[in-house]
């Protein structure tokens, strides 16, 4: 997964502390009335999570000044927060009477939203405590003042905190709001200033990023060339990595048969906007053995200005939005796509994003290849998320987030964690497999997505330091903050979901399906090439950024087979067929105990041309970390991946 992901930057997948909501009713609860910090009135109610973990008192800098400029949401609880929990839940449980029976937005908004007295309350309130309201809508409103105001307004003690080289101000004791709008206030993001920039850039993207391509020799299909040259590994010659799966060994390998996601549209969110998305798109598919997209097939919801695009690396994110859009065209070749971008990779702006496409229900199917580490996301900016994807579920309306490409996250931060936010127990979150697609397109066998990688040693006679280092893998685990959702009970093992005191926790990942780039998927993409002319070139990726959109294909074909039908938030349903022919068992040893496998990959050293010469590795495979592909559900591959079977399950 290509890695992004405010309150902190997102990144791209392949990518909080998140609240911890079950799947029942009150999971949006605000808290209990508290006491306020020392010199603040009181009879006050307690906004979660808005005291970063990071605000300690080493760190500890001293107050903030009075005059320092401050930015914040306060997000509206609206009219019946348990309510929605509770019929999000019910709509989405095929055991439940309420199964299916969808709101439109409107009706979401007159039954669950926020009211114009809750709004006139919460801007009143703020207002007199010398904060200006510089925006509303239904879901928030938008504040700036200075810290005297926002000390005032949420009876907190702005302070500066020393974090990673940098001072920032953040809430010295957990924010509140008065008691009287308990029922009002969700939430409010801003307070601190950790990794918000306060200064916004406007005007013109940048160019598309250097182009990246991978050397030869190549298998066509799994298997289909072996250099016998090359030393052996786990007893056989491994072959060389594909070139790049494309739609067609997709759709054999998950089943799609004659389902093209015809009358279904999917929504895809990023950062920003490839400028050349609809002739690459055009590009590939013509070349790549796709359908030619239909006029008005492939359309794009932008904002109206961008910002943070140094920070946020904007032409990192072309590829991202080209490898989502060709993926679900590959998998859904009739199915509508809509293109939702980000005005950048922070939260505020990523959550805007998904509420246009709640608010205007302009699909019933999101993927999203885009996250960060659970250590980084606070409950404050959980709930926000929470909020808008059990609003999406009550309108029949399904997120598919990547689980990660780092594993369990110990080689890349020391610490084993999930990722968000594919940790919400409101989110399909999607794991990546290895994937051996044969000759004629015959699925033979996938592993979890989890690499060693070792060079060939310089006398060509072995693998130097065999089997390797870790060198990527599907992202998974157990939350140590979203406590089990009630699809997972009976499912997931208790030795992969427990933790110390809080007992069973939201393990992730849900479902999965191909990510590892060495198995991966063939993309093209206008990249800038030597000499710094545009042009369009190809090239194989993977990562559970590839997992994502392959997974939102399939549930476009499944969603067709439901006669249209919308699915809505799936896990209930994928739960529910656990352990039947809808799903490949994936394990780390498909071949049987003890039988590895690998295979061989050339790459250019400079990623462009053989000018500088050329490096071969063995990439061994179903090695994720800490992680294993098991017989049942794993945190690797979650209840396995679509079989020939899955897509028809959903038939009426």
């Amino acid at each position: 997964m290509r890695s992004s992901h405010t309150g902190s930057p997102r990144v791209r997948a392949g990518l909080a502390w998140a609240a911890a909501l079950p799947l029942v009713a009150g999971a949006l609860a605000l808290g209990a009335p508290a006491a306020d910090a020392a010199g603040h009135d009181g009879g006050r109610h307690a906004l979660l999570g808005t005291k970063p973990l990071w605000a300690t008192q080493k760190a500890d800098q001293g107050a903030t000044a009075d005059s320092t400029a401050v930015t914040a949401r306060v997000y509206l609880a609206g009219r019946d927060a348990k309510g929605l929990a509770a019929y999000a839940r019910a709509v989405s449980d095929p055991h439940s009477a309420a199964y299916g029976k969808y709101l439109s937005p409107a009706q979401t908004r007159a039954r669950f939203g926020a009211t114009r007295d809750q709004i006139a309350k919460v801007t009143d309130w703020l207002t007199k405590s010398g904060l200006k309201v510089t925006g509303s809508t239904h879901r928030y409103l938008t504040v700036q003042g200075d810290a005297a105001a926002a000390e005032q307004a949420f009876a907190t003690d702005l302070h500066n905190y020393r974090k990673g080289g940098h001072t920032y101000h953040a809430p010295s004791t957990t924010a509140s709001a008065p008691a009287t709008l308990a029922d009002a206030v969700l939430t409010v993001t801003g307070l601190d200033n950790a990794p918000k920039l306060a200064k916004h850039h406007s005007g013109e993207l940048p160019p598309p990023e250097g182009v990246f391509r991978n050397s030869g020799p190549f298998s066509s299909y799994y298997g289909s060339r072996t250099n016998k040259s090359l030393p052996s590994a786990y007893g056989s010659k491994a072959p060389y990595a594909v070139k790049g799966y494309t739609g067609k060994q997709l759709r054999a390998a998950y089943g799609a048969k004659k389902w093209t996601g015809k009358g279904v549209t999917v929504a895809i969110t990023d950062a920003f906007a490839s400028p050349t998305i609809s002739k690459d798109a055009a590009t590939y598919a013509a070349r790549n053995g796709d359908a030619a997209y239909r006029r008005g097939q492939l359309s794009q919801v932008l904002p109206n200005k961008y910002t943070h695009i140094d920070e946020c690396g904007a032409a990192g994110w072309y590829g991202e939005e080209t490898l989502d859009v060709e993926a679900v065209h590959a998998v859904a070749p009739a199915s509508d796509v809509v293109y939702v971008g980000a005005s950048s990779c922070m939260d505020d702006d990523l959550i805007d994003s998904l509420g246009k496409i709640v608010d205007g229900h302009l699909a019933d199917i999101v993927s999203n290849s885009w996250g960060d580490i659970e250590a980084n996301e606070t409950p404050d900016t959980a709930a926000a998320y929470d909020q808008l994807f059990q609003q999406g579920a009550v309108q029949g309306i399904g997120f598919y987030f990547s689980s990660g490409d780092n594993g369990d996250e110990v080689a890349n931060t020391g610490t084993k964690q999930v990722d968000t936010p594919a940790n919400s127990a409101w989110v399909t979150a999607v794991g990546g497999t290895s994937l051996a697609v044969g000759k004629h397109d015959k699925y033979q066998w996938e592993t979890g997505w989890g690499t060693q990688k070792a060079l060939l040693s310089k006398d060509g006679s072995s693998w130097a330091g065999f089997p390797g280092t870790f060198n990527g893998g599907a992202g998974g685990g157990v939350s140590k903050t979203v406590a089990q959702p009630f699809y997972q009970r009976g499912v997931v093992p208790d030795s992969l979901s427990n933790t110390l005191l809080k007992g069973r926790m939201r393990t992730v990942p849900d479902i999965s399906a191909v990510a590892d780039p060495n198995t991966g998927f063939l993309v093209g993409q206008t990249q800038t090439l030597p000499g710094g002319k545009l042009g369009y070139d190809e090239y194989r990726i993977g990562g559970t950024s590839l997992a994502a959109p392959v997974i939102a294909g399939v549930q476009a074909l499944a969603q067709q087979a439901r006669h249209g039908v919308a699915i809505g938030f799936a896990n209930p349903g994928i739960y529910q067929r656990y352990g039947t022919s809808a799903y490949h068992d994936v394990t780390d040893h498909p071949l049987g105990a003890g039988r590895d496998l690998a295979v061989v990959r050339v790459d250019y050293v400079n990623g462009t041309d053989s000018s500088a010469g050329t490096t071969t590795s063995l990439r061994s495979l179903g090695k994720d970390s800490s992680l294993h592909a098991v017989v049942g559900y794993d945190d690797v591959t979650g209840v396995g991946s679509p079989s020939a079977g899955y897509v028809s399950s959903y038939r009426p």
